[in-house]
């Protein structure tokens, strides 16, 4: 195997033999050979251009997620953050979101210098999912990754970007098979597919209730061979590498999850704690902290079981959760003036989901608030512990176990 250094010229190129040298095979996506790993999106503003694009320049997917990234561009807060009575808040707020995508998009290109894969995040649950899709298309991102509902309209809204890779989020086998079906009705099939394990997953997780976390059905030894058999029995030809995500945190477990299937794997928290994360230091330090015992479920005003960060804002909300539901009812309008969710608990009364305002607690985490700030997190430990080190040694460890000199 190749020795790993940081001052070669062609990172990227090493990276890559380090992972061949370590047993993992690459794959490909929009025709590119890639190393087997994904870097999720994570919102609000936590993986912008900065992250994303730093992943791609090292052979890997890098993922912006499309959700309020205003907030990274003072410009564009500062036309916007006083919008509230407004008739015309809501277009002006998505307005500046969008065209903070396109900034997004182009600083990931500009940073990955042609390799890899820049990828967006955006969820199907958003009132501006649609808009946000065409954005992302118009900037050039590379892929398109969807989750928190069944994007079976994205073929339609893609058509006239056929080489932009067409990614859903799912987490069974019944998810797959229905988008699938779907799919192929408008002559498309995905590109690759992410299944993301409940159980282990940070933010909004594929499972109906919290009770469902931990059904067997979520398992990869058991999602995995019955995807497999499903495109065996469809007929599919073409491969549609899954990615795994949730859990993941060194070469072995890439190792075994490729042995079962995998194309690739997903992580999330782990980008979230490196040095080229877009989110405050202090942001990081609480992820980086975090014991596994301090990381709780719950259910979030989208509707959806959610993991995050004990943090006091969550406890203290968790406390009082029973006392809001109880006097849950329809707002006259949304908190932050561009009803973000397409439905939600807080602004339309509803009792059985959360009732807090998401982005204006996303965008306090993102802040390193922790007194007020909702901080997402998987529910495992860290490859690194509470240590904050660099994208380039994150996949170091991760492609060719390879630790950082602090650590061995």
């Amino acid at each position: 195997m190749d020795k790993f250094s940081p001052t070669d010229a062609d990172v990227t190129d090493q990276l890559a033999r380090l992972a061949s040298g370590s047993g993992l095979h690459p794959w490909k996506l929009a025709g590119k050979a890639l190393v087997p790993v994904v870097q999720g999106g994570m919102g609000v503003g936590v993986s912008a251009g900065g992250l994303a694009g730093s992943v791609a320049r090292l052979g890997g997917v890098g993922t912006i997620s499309s959700v309020d990234l205003r907030r990274l561009h003072p410009d564009l807060m500062a036309r916007t953050q006083h919008l509230n009575k407004e008739p015309d808040a809501r277009a002006r707020i998505d307005a500046a979101n969008l065209e903070a995508l396109d900034r997004e998009i182009q600083r990931a290109r500009g940073i990955a210098q042609g390799h890899g894969l820049i990828a967006v995040n955006m969820m199907k649950a958003l009132n501006a999912y649609e808009a946000s899709v065409r954005q992302a298309l118009a900037s050039g991102a590379d892929a398109l990754v969807v989750g928190a509902g069944l994007p079976l309209d994205l073929p339609d809204l893609a058509r006239e970007y056929p080489k932009a890779a067409l990614i859903p989020i799912l987490s069974d086998a019944r998810g797959v098979q229905l988008l699938v079906r779907k799919w192929e009705k408008k002559g498309r099939l995905p590109d690759a597919i992410v299944i993301e394990h409940p159980r282990l997953a940070g933010g909004h997780l594929g499972a109906a209730k919290v009770a469902d976390l931990n059904d067997p059905r979520f398992d990869f030894d058991v999602v995995i061979p019955q995807v497999q058999a499903f495109f065996k029995s469809a007929g599919i030809e073409r491969d549609i590498p899954l990615i795994v995500a949730g859990g993941i945190r060194c070469r072995e477990d890439i190792l075994r999850l490729q042995a079962l299937g995998a194309a690739a794997v997903q992580l999330g928290t782990a980008f979230a704690v490196t040095k080229e994360c877009d989110a405050d230091p202090a942001f990081k330090r609480v992820l980086a902290e975090a014991r596994p015992e301090d990381v709780v479920e719950f259910v979030s005003v989208a509707g959806l079981p959610a993991r995050a960060v004990r943090t006091p804002w969550l406890a203290k909300y968790l406390r009082v959760e029973p006392k809001l539901k109880a006097v849950a009812h329809v707002k006259a309008k949304c908190n932050m003036s561009f009803d973000c969710l397409a439905h939600c608990g807080l602004r339309d009364g509803e009792a059985a989901m959360g009732q807090f305002c998401i982005d204006q607690q996303l965008g306090h985490a993102l802040e390193g608030h922790a007194d007020k700030g909702l901080f997402f997190r998987g529910a495992g430990r860290l490859p690194f512990g509470d240590q904050i080190r660099s994208v380039q040694e994150l996949m170091q460890w991760l492609l060719g176990g390879v630790r950082p000199a602090a650590l061995i």
